[in-house]
């Protein structure tokens, strides 16, 4: 089974996730913000659609849903613990998603930026809505600085080639500031250049790879000690634990310009 994986941008800087199998011609979206440029696609490419996954409950990320359920009603996936109109087929931690002719998609639990936010995860696809960002993590609208990095934590466990498929094109902002972190990381400089280029020629940055991830997301690296340090000097602060770093560094990238 071959599937193209193709990013539908929506407002600013939203991304709808468009799953083909190439062999079917069929389709799987993922948080349909915006119903008009899903339906441009299915019809300009000819798609059947299996299926939509939402991954939480926030507008930009559902209020597709129904008018594209007119032209093409589904089966809607969204999380058990939020509620959103249309969705037909409640998941929580645990679920397996068994579609004809797809992968098997495994629901993860995935609390902190809302708390029934759920991840996507099959083929070493990971559609992670704005829990993880290509080098950030979203902003905790609803959880906790611990729900979160337990979170980030529990995806940090996931294979190294797992594709990162998040909700927004935020990469060169997130790099500016993984950079004021930890300015000599030289993977973070490789990647500011290679996603200053692909945006100086309007490509998507997403995906990208656990592996880059953990080299160069701060968030995911709470416990190395050149981040401790530079977040201890920055707040005048003994910190003792992750949670601690994760918390300030979070509060940081909320006020970073």
């Amino acid at each position: 089974m071959t599937i193209q994986i193709l990013p539908i941008l929506a407002f600013k800087d939203n991304y709808i996730w468009c799953l083909i199998n190439e062999e079917t011609k069929h389709c799987i979206i993922v948080d349909p913000g915006e119903a008009k440029p899903v339906l441009a696609q299915l019809k300009q490419l000819n798609l059947k659609l299996d299926a939509i996954f939402i991954t939480h409950h926030h507008w930009d990320h559902t209020n597709g849903i129904r008018s594209i359920l007119k032209l093409q009603p589904v089966p809607v996936f969204g999380p058990a613990k939020e509620k959103i109109a249309g969705v037909s087929n409640p998941v929580k931690e645990g679920d397996k998603i068994e579609l004809p002719n797809w992968p098997t998609f495994e629901v993860l639990s995935i609390p902190g930026h809302t708390l029934g936010h759920i991840a996507y995860y099959g083929n070493h696809l990971l559609f992670c809505g704005d829990t993880l960002f290509t080098a950030g993590c979203g902003r905790l609208f609803e959880g906790t600085a611990d729900q979160m990095l337990n979170s980030l934590n529990k995806l940090m466990q996931l294979p190294d080639e797992t594709q990162v498929y998040c909700g927004h094109e935020y990469t060169l902002a997130n790099l500016h500031f993984a950079q004021t972190v930890e300015p000599n990381n030289l993977h973070i400089k490789k990647r500011l250049e290679k996603t200053r280029e692909l945006r100086q020629k309007n490509l998507a940055s997403v995906p990208s790879h656990l592996s880059e991830e953990r080299l160069s997301n701060p968030f995911l690296r709470c416990d190395n000690p050149k981040i401790k340090m530079c977040v201890e000097k920055r707040t005048g602060k003994k910190l003792v634990s992750p949670i601690e770093i994760f918390a300030y560094l979070r509060q940081w990238k909320n006020n970073f310009k």
